[in-house]
């Protein structure tokens, strides 16, 4: 959820920032760019030098940088435009006051008025400060500019007293902002199912009939799709291919007839369900027990249709909307459209084998995506991962039209 987002961590002058050396690393285990803004009393309570070690990048502390003997200045409107994502952990009162207020006496507060991202923030103060009615009132005048709060927690603070006021714990902060990230995206609540790879049809124990698809597309469009906020099932046949995301879930199956099951397990629940498995059309009527020995003689093995996948679904669809490939070698457009039209899709993804660069074995795909309506639209060559991209783009189109 946080892989490559760009989180601009302001650190203000409260007891609490000690714990933002444990925020810096979680966040940065997560797949986040972190970019530091540490206020002069900040660095009292933590060390500038392990936050850039942490953070892989230099410690922002004031307009001005020293490099090689010469002053340049520290670009707070370049800050505010890089992050996906501002964050002020913790965000002691008077910090808070300022931003309220406009008042703009530092590098974190000029950034932070240049912020064109979500700002979240962190408040951590005594209780009596957390309580006083100027505190409560600043509060509501930050959400009133669209900041977002994470609420402070109960326990013991550091004047020894006893309630609300303590900063949220690191492992909440990355938390809230995971949800918040996931909260705002276009497929949040809904459940992708996706087909991937090849499937392996067994002729003996050592065997099978399959073909050059490597998955890579399938698994792309996983990943798109989670990163859009959808919950995910990768059915992926045979691949090396590996993904690490919190919301797919990757099951490995061998061949059409384990695929076909895995995805009826999951089917009446789904929403979208996009097959870019290659799936063999046919398999072995009959498995050999045995390694079938070399003879002279020309060897025949009768093949039996395999159930069809998409048609299966196409034919129980209720609510969910339909995507199949098409893979195609001649008359590539009206080949795609037959199928759609036969399997009761809402669309279809055609790329060609004639075109270079595309179909098994490549990293990049070409592809034209035609909706049920017979409407074509054309990409150029693209990067799998792009390419998944546009698909999955093309269809929250297609369920929001």
């Amino acid at each position: 959820m946080l892989g490559g987002k760009n989180i601009l961590l302001g650190i203000t002058g409260g007891i609490a920032a000690y714990k933002t050396t444990f925020l810096v690393r979680l966040l940065i285990k997560a797949g986040a760019n972190v970019k530091i803004i540490l206020t002069d009393s900040a660095s009292s309570f933590v060390s500038p030098l392990t936050l850039a070690t942490l953070a892989k990048n230099p410690v922002i502390s004031n307009f001005e940088k020293n490099e090689d003997n010469s002053i340049s200045w520290n670009n707070h409107v370049k800050l505010g435009l890089w992050a996906d994502i501002m964050l002020i952990a913790p965000a002691t009162a008077n910090t808070m006051a300022k931003m309220a207020n406009g008042i703009c006496d530092s590098i974190l507060l000029a950034s932070y008025l240049s912020a064109k991202c979500p700002v979240l923030f962190a408040p951590a103060m005594d209780l009596d400060m957390y309580k006083h009615p100027s505190t409560q009132a600043t509060f509501k005048k930050l959400a009133d500019y669209g900041n977002i709060i994470i609420p402070a927690t109960s326990g013991e603070l550091a004047s020894g007293l006893h309630g609300e006021g303590r900063m949220a714990e690191p492992e909440s902060i990355v938390q809230f902002i995971k949800d918040f990230i996931h909260n705002e995206l276009p497929l949040k609540g809904k459940k992708v199912l996706i087909t991937a790879g090849p499937t392996y049809e067994t002729i003996d124990p050592v065997r099978f009939i399959g073909n050059h698809s490597s998955g890579l597309m399938g698994f792309e469009l996983a990943k798109a799709a989670a990163t859009l906020g959808a919950t995910v099932i990768l059915v992926s046949g045979p691949s090396h291919l590996k993904i690490q995301h919190d919301l797919v879930t990757l099951i490995r199956v061998v061949s059409a007839d384990d695929m076909y099951t895995a995805v009826h397990k999951h089917y009446k629940t789904t929403d979208i369900a996009i097959c870019a498995a290659a799936v063999a059309d046919y398999k072995p009527s009959i498995v050999a027990e045995q390694k079938i020995k070399k003879k002279d003689a020309n060897l025949t093995i009768e093949l039996v249709k395999n159930k069809d996948i998409l048609l299966s679904l196409g034919e129980q669809k209720e609510h969910q909307f339909i995507v199949g490939f098409a893979l195609e070698t001649e008359n590539e457009e009206e080949n795609a459209k037959g199928k759609l039209k036969r399997k009761n899709l809402d669309a279809i993804v055609l790329n060609s084998l004639n075109d270079k660069g595309a179909g098994f074995g490549k990293s990049t795909n070409k592809i034209s995506f035609i909706d049920k309506n017979l409407r074509i639209k054309t990409f150029p060559l693209k990067t799998k991962a792009a390419v998944a991209l546009d698909i999955i783009n093309e269809i929250i189109n297609k369920i929001h039209a």
